[in-house]
């Protein structure tokens, strides 16, 4: 009987955990690979589950792919391991026992890490291994990227007329990563061809039975649930699954009354609880009508913040706008950034920009200097965030307090590894990198976390990229915008350039792009200060000239500097004919030379202005 038709008839009992079993031996690597050095242990596993009592087993294969497998040197045994998979699979399964390929997802919380072509090369290799060797059916399992779930699930469907199992993992109940709602993303893969749909890991019986309270039952498909055991806990360097089987059966009952036909287990479980949801639901007549309640949709406020400044990039769409970085200390004395963040924004500046640790060197936290200033001065500043520092959950987290604190403008960046800066053995973080967060910071902006949950409010961040045209090949840098674009990218402030032609090659290269660039001039102090620049510093190039002018400088300060201030504002008059927005570098809180320029831009701005109209009333 076809396993589609026994669904039909009968609730099936899945099996659990391969990796519970296999760690409680002792046996810590790559589980896939054991189908080949340690089959026996594998085989055995197997076999207590059909013992347990479940109809369908899963070949031990979740990670049996090119990408993971590579993780272990083992991608070229990607044949090898499948195969020997599927054989151990139905030697232990008996004539009543169904065995379904499991093919896992690979997307966790970084989608730009692996990209869909990489994703449908390495699935269609396992398919292919998983379907000469006629397995029963296919199980798609633990894909919390609904993108990558639906894309495979296409390709599946195309290859095979088997029964497709296809199952999302959720952070958060009945809601996946993006936002979407579990009945909303069933629907979407019933609709695509899988024949069963439903839920696998994460999250215990108690929220994957919370889920599935708000799922009708599919028109063609059938539903699944494959819960953990419980949440885990940490002991001993260890995470255990503490749950205890008979919970598990009181759990199977709930889980059939909301129409669960295929159950199973993951993380955590074991035969016992294999048999203890056996015992409940296995044989079962699958219910026929289930009356799902009626939700009210939770509604997410629009953020009510005060402040109803235009964005910078809106801004810079309309005209002239001015933003200065000016780097918080390195020691705890504030008063000459203060003073600077004070004169800057008294010249007019449209944001006071602060790095992020740049250079992987601590200095006092940018969200407190960036709220001291906003709150004694008015100062609408423009945070950066480096993905080095914070895991997910800081980076989350940090986001919501910028929110709560009013700080409405981002600079998304990857950050410096730590390796260059003052501390070379700490740890870079990078869960995410700047395609990410621009992705994550958007997606709360409606509203919703980084694990898909309604967080209340929705945020209102302006989110600006970096730009590198300091670079080789000038037009891959520049695929790289449109790329951040997509993402979500509302503008981007570009690495400082130091020659005029430069300013024109970018302006010609980028001209296309809709979303505003401010273009990042940095006024020199010295000339040792210019050959540190070029020479030790990623993504700064200077032209032989302005080395040239700043060596010609002396090691007189007021002569250097002064040249620093000429060279800078030759840079802002070809600028200002190219791009709106310009971006001023403070160096070493000198705030009067930013201060300067920006005095400059403005007269500029003004003389320009006045030209134009003079010009048009002529004509």
């Amino acid at each position: 009987m076809d396993l589609r038709e026994a669904l039909q008839n009968r609730t099936l009992i899945g099996d659990g955990a391969m990796g519970t079993l296999l760690y409680s031996y002792g046996i810590d690597r790559c589980f896939e690979e054991l189908n080949l050095s340690h089959s026996e242990e594998v085989l055995n596993v197997h076999r207590a589950y059909v013992n347990a009592g479940a109809d369908v087993i899963q070949t031990n294969t979740y990670g049996a792919n090119y990408i993971k497998l590579e993780r272990y040197g083992l991608q070229d045994q990607v044949k090898e391991i499948n195969t020997a998979a599927v054989k151990l699979a139905k030697q232990a399964a008996g004539e009543n026992q169904y065995v379904v390929g499991t093919i896992g997802g690979v997307r966790g919380a970084r989608k730009q890490a692996i990209s869909t072509e990489e994703i449908k090369r390495s699935f269609r290799e396992q398919l292919y291994c998983l379907l000469f060797e006629q397995v029963d059916g296919l199980l798609l399992e633990t894909f919390y990227d609904l993108e990558e779930l639906t894309t495979v699930l296409k390709i599946a469907r195309k290859e095979t007329e088997l029964p497709i199992i296809a199952q999302v993992s959720m952070h958060e109940a009945g809601v996946l990563q993006d936002g979407t709602p579990l009945p909303d993303a069933l629907k979407q893969l019933e609709g695509l061809g899988a024949d069963v749909v439903g839920v696998n890991c994460r999250l215990g019986p108690y929220h994957t039975i919370q889920s599935l309270e708000e799922v009708p039952l599919p028109e063609k498909a059938v539903l699944s649930a494959y819960p953990n055991a419980s949440l885990p806990a940490y002991q001993d360097g260890r995470l255990v699954y503490p749950t205890d089987p008979a919970y598990f059966q009181k759990s199977a009952q709930s889980l059939y009354e909301q129409g669960a036909r295929l159950i199973g287990g993951c993380c955590g479980t074991t035969p016992e609880h294999i048999e203890a949801i056996a015992a409940r639901v296995k044989g079962r007549s699958p219910i026929q009508d289930k009356v799902v309640p009626i939700k009210e949709k939770a509604e997410v406020r629009v953020s009510e913040t005060k402040d109803d400044r235009p964005h910078l990039h809106e801004k810079a769409k309309k005209g002239r706008s001015i933003i200065v970085e000016l780097d918080p200390p390195k020691k705890l004395k504030t008063e000459r950034f203060l003073e600077g963040a004070k004169a800057l924004h008294e010249a007019g500046v449209d944001s006071v920009t602060l790095a992020d640790n740049s250079l992987a060197s601590p200095r006092i936290s940018n969200t407190a200097m960036a709220s001291i200033i906003k709150q004694q001065y008015g100062v609408d500043p423009l945070v950066h965030i480096a993905c080095r520092d914070r895991n997910l959950l800081g980076l989350q987290s940090h986001l919501m307090g910028l929110h709560a604190l009013g700080i409405r403008q981002l600079l998304a960046v990857t950050g410096d590894p730590t390796k260059i800066g003052d501390f070379p053995g700490a740890t870079s973080v990078y869960d995410l990198n700047s395609f990410d967060l621009i992705h994550y910071i958007k997606q709360m902006n409606k509203g919703i976390s980084f694990s898909g949950k309604n967080l209340g409010e929705s945020t209102s961040f302006s989110v600006a990229a970096a730009f590198n045209p300091n670079v080789r090949n000038l037009n891959r840098a520049v695929g790289r915008l449109e790329k951040k674009i997509k993402y979500g990218a509302d503008y981007f402030i570009s690495q400082p350039v130091f020659n005029e032609k430069q300013i024109i090659e970018v302006y010609e290269a980028t001209k296309h792009i809709d979303a505003p660039i401010y273009i990042g001039i940095m006024p020199l102090t010295s000339a040792r200060n210019a050959e540190f620049l070029h020479n030790e510093v990623p993504g700064i190039t200077l032209a032989p000239e302005v080395l040239e002018k700043m060596e010609l400088a002396g090691s007189d300060k007021e002569q250097a500097q002064a040249e620093g201030i000429s060279i800078s504002k030759s840079l802002i008059d070809t600028a200002l004919d190219l791009f709106n927005g310009i971006y001023l570098i403070t160096p070493f809180l000198r705030y009067e030379m930013t201060v300067e320029l920006t005095n400059y831009i403005k007269q500029q701005t003004a003389e320009r202005e006045r030209k134009m109209a003079n010009g048009i009333h002529i004509v």
